[in-house]
């Protein structure tokens, strides 16, 4: 006579079971905008880079005999008016116009997170003080404090980056400070504070790591709007001077033979707006990936 399996099985051996199959885990494919807001993005810090150490001309060489030559294998973009190599002058101009982004947006940034976080933590009318504050900035764009900067200590490339980093605090105080209140409300916040914990600590340990997803798009954004700003500036003779190259100011050189030499328009104008379509490209790609929200969605 056969014993039963349970009998057969020796005491204290756990029965076996069948094995657990695990579900692969999805990968998250990177988002088409992220990939193509980095490569336009990369291949303009290239073009910076590049410029530093080499370009095909001087941008700033004068030649009257080849003044408005169109594209050769000499002169890649051809020549603008006063017979200066365009390409060199593009490569020259990406340089100046990160130079600003980095600048502006280093200010608004160094300025405009600690405030959000000092409005988000701080008592209540003080909150209510520094965001009546950033109302009255919002008040003067780029343009207007640009103006007014140049009216006192001239036009200048400082004075531009100056006046952008000043007229984009507001909105990374804004988004800073929505970002903060909403890691106070978590629940580890009152548990550091029961460990003994003070303002700035919790603020650098908990909240500003917490916050640095919504920054960096930020930034990323605030870049596109800098970029903007300075080719504005420049085309207005308010940015950055002659003869260091500049794409607003090739847009503004450019006016009156715009049907004679359209391309002379057309390249600085193709440029700024791919600058400012990497930017945006990467900034929505990048809150895409940092937005914790988001990540369930894909």
């Amino acid at each position: 006579m056969k014993r039963p399996a349970s009998a057969a099985r020796p005491a204290g051996r756990p029965a076996s079971r069948p094995p657990v199959r695990l579900t692969p885990r999805r990968r998250r494919r990177l988002d088409p905008a992220l990939l193509v807001g980095a490569t336009i993005v990369g291949l303009l810090v290239l073009l910076a880079a590049v410029s530093l150490v080499w370009t095909p001309h001087d941008p700033l060489a004068m030649d009257a005999a080849t003044r408005l030559a169109p594209p050769d294998g000499e002169h890649w973009l051809g020549t603008d008016k006063f017979g200066r190599d365009v390409a060199s002058s593009i490569m020259v101009g990406a340089r100046t116009t990160l130079l600003v982004g980095i600048v502006s947006v280093g200010i608004a940034a160094l300025v405009g997170v600690p405030l959000g976080i000092l409005a988000a933590m701080g008592p209540r009318w003080l909150g209510l003080l520094l965001m009546r504050g950033t109302d009255i900035l919002l008040a003067f764009p780029a343009l207007l404090l640009a103006i007014m900067f140049s009216a006192v200590y001239g036009a200048s490339t400082t004075i531009a980056m100056l006046a952008i980093g000043i007229a984009t605090i507001p909105t990374f105080a804004r988004v800073t400070r929505s970002g903060a209140l909403t890691v106070l409300r978590a629940e580890f916040v009152p548990a550091a504070r029961l460990a003994g914990l003070g303002g700035p600590a919790i603020a650098v340990r908990h909240v500003l790591p917490n916050i640095v997803g919504l920054v960096i798009v930020q930034a990323s954004v605030a870049f596109a709007i800098a970029i903007l700003a300075e080719a504005a500036l420049s085309f207005l003779g308010l940015g950055t001077p002659p003869p260091t190259p500049s794409w607003g100011r090739m847009l503004q050189e450019s006016q009156e033979m715009l049907w004679s030499a359209p391309r002379l328009a057309l390249i600085p104008g193709t440029a700024i707006a791919l600058a400012v379509l990497g930017f945006n490209l990467l900034g929505d790609g990048l809150r895409d990936l940092l937005d914790p929200r988001l990540k369930d969605r894909t």
